[in-house]
């Protein structure tokens, strides 16, 4: 079964795209990850599928229902977290999750056994009546992620959900977010810029850069489509001597240049370490560093976009986070009414 359906959704703010034509489709249960820089158009995709902004040209479903004709539906059958913290310090973690529960009408008895169904599951039953001020980042964001959940949504949407957590935290949220989805079964679309995080978790995985998808398909098929390890050169010099020689050998499979840098693929990559060295030294190119990696996703992402994932964040690519602020457009309704 498919819990979302995308079909040519696009997001326009005046002259910028900030989402392109995007189609695709995540399936019933599926742990699904949009991976991609800050500004690639991330959060403008979520807030169109949670119905909080209006797209420009065509449309999804969201567990059945338009995102254009059954706004109700689609926000009933969903949860979701922003990366912006959404949580009353003032309440409980019981109390803010009772507020979220009688926001969707759920009866007290209901909402009673909900609420400690949920602080077993983000292990927060010890802080209950603690005052969330007093919690830490990591257990503010699980509280966060628990109350996505109180209504049993068919679709959990995870906007950045370890931005601003320590490495300790950033894990811990890491093993809630499989538990929910391996114990309850549903549907979560997470938005990321961290490689790792969509590594460790994710079904499939969508790159976005600049409004458009450039490259969908599991963890390990899409480090599989580089056919090689990665080195990496670090240059002092002109890098074109050098690559003029790499087009001429058949054994690199292909190299990306970047600032101050080389990225060569090949096949048993550490049995032609000299060998590049040898190449440096013939083209008169001076080598700062060398450094030999396994196919991973920040390795698809260099291939598939020419630049890595921290340059693009540094550079600030695309426009997709903030946009609507920016040019003036707010959204239908507020955040806290799907929350």
């Amino acid at each position: 079964m498919t819990a979302i359906t995308v079909d040519g959704l696009t997001k326009k703010f005046g002259d910028v795209t900030a989402v392109d034509d995007l189609t695709f489709t995540v399936d019933s249960g599926e742990l699904f990850g949009l991976l991609g820089p800050n500004g690639a158009g991330k959060s403008t995709l979520i807030k169109m599928l949670v119905t909080l902004l209006q797209p420009t040209a065509g449309t999804a479903t969201v567990d059945g229902h338009d995102i254009l004709t059954e706004r109700g539906a689609v926000r009933d059958s969903i949860g979701i977290v922003f990366q912006e913290p959404a949580l009353d310090e003032e309440l409980t973690g019981a109390e803010n999750l009772a507020l979220h529960a009688r926001m969707y009408g759920q009866p007290k008895a209901e909402r009673e056994q909900r609420i400690e169904e949920i602080l077993e599951l983000v292990d927060l039953s010890d802080e209950r009546d603690d005052l969330v001020e007093h919690y830490s980042g990591g257990m503010k964001r699980r509280l966060e992620i628990g109350r996505g959940l109180m209504h049993e949504p068919a679709v959990l949407f995870l906007d950045e959900p370890t931005v601003g957590l320590d490495a300790r935290s950033r894990r811990d949220t890491w093993e809630y977010i499989q538990q929910m989805n391996e114990e309850a079964g549903i549907s979560i679309v997470l938005t990321t810029h961290y490689i790792e995080e969509a590594e460790q978790l994710c079904d499939r995985v969508a790159i976005v850069d600049d409004g458009t998808i450039a490259a969908l398909d599991t963890p390990d098929a899409l480090k599989g489509s580089l056919g090689g390890d990665v080195v990496t050169l670090e240059v002092e010099t002109d890098a074109a001597p050098l690559c003029e020689r790499l087009e001429r050998e058949s054994w690199v499979a292909e190299y990306t240049e970047t600032d101050g840098a080389i990225h060569v693929t090949l096949d048993t990559a550490e049995s032609r370490v000299a060998d590049l060295v040898r190449l440096a030294d013939a083209a008169d190119v001076q080598l700062s560093s060398i450094d030999l990696r396994k196919p991973n996703l920040e390795s698809v992402f260099l291939s598939v976009t020419g630049s890595t994932l921290d340059e693009r964040n540094a550079a600030g690519a695309g426009t997709g986070t903030g946009e609507a602020t920016a040019v003036g457009e707010q959204p239908a309704e507020s955040a806290e009414g799907i929350q």
